[in-house]
């Protein structure tokens, strides 16, 4: 199971920068982007904490607003500079797939439009693949959950989750389950900068 931004793909300061515009052209207000302090860490778990703070009512009318701003900015930006996959992983998603014995899964904190967007924009292909995402439901645990059960028809059964946030870490401590970091931005024994070295990243799915 697989994180999107900042773990498949160069969209994680692309991502923050298009929501705090989409935020503030709807409701006038900066929005705080020290993620690690919300309590889900998802496009609309953020936002329902959001608004309580700031008192915004006619919340779903905002939300919709603010999507839809935000993906406008999404396609705006990325005419005129495509994104960039983590190296390797539209390989090793293509390597993944050949296992007859493996089920792969994406769970995005993002929304599914945009997720699909900047996934088709990095060439990554995921046409054949279950994704859970804010779209399904603000918890990030919740939407692993269900990522789950659209790939396997199963729940709780284990699985490795591919992630680079504090609180992908977090949740996969919480279910329990098997956690490599992509990136640099936590410490973790299990941890790789990119998928160019495919063996590496096998052993610790235990392939």
């Amino acid at each position: 199971m697989f994180d999107i931004d900042g773990t498949l793909i160069e969209s994680y300061d692309f991502d923050t920068e298009c929501f705090v515009e989409a935020v503030k052209q709807v409701t006038g207000y900066e929005i705080d982007t020290n993620w690690s302090r919300y309590k889900h860490v998802t496009d609309s778990g953020i936002l329902n904490q959001f608004f309580k703070e700031k008192h915004i009512e006619n919340t779903e009318s905002a939300l919709e607003s603010i999507k839809h701003v935000f993906l406008s900015e999404i396609q705006t930006r990325i005419a005129k500079k495509p994104i960039n996959e983590i190296l390797g992983a539209a390989a090793f998603i293509a390597s993944l797939k050949k296992k007859e014995n493996v089920a792969i899964s994406l769970a995005t904190g993002g929304w599914y439009e945009s997720a699909i967007l900047k996934l088709e924009s990095a060439g990554i292909d995921v046409s054949s693949i279950p994704i859970s995402s804010a779209n399904d439901h603000y918890s990030r645990i919740e939407i692993m959950k269900i990522a789950e059960k659209r790939a396997v028809k199963s729940c709780g059964l284990g699985f490795t989750y591919f992630g680079d946030g504090s609180w992908d870490l977090e949740a996969c401590k919480e279910l329990g389950v098997n956690f490599v970091l992509v990136g640099d931005k936590l410490e973790h024994e299990q941890s790789i900068l990119n998928f160019k070295k495919q063996n590496k990243v096998f052993d610790y799915i235990g392939l």
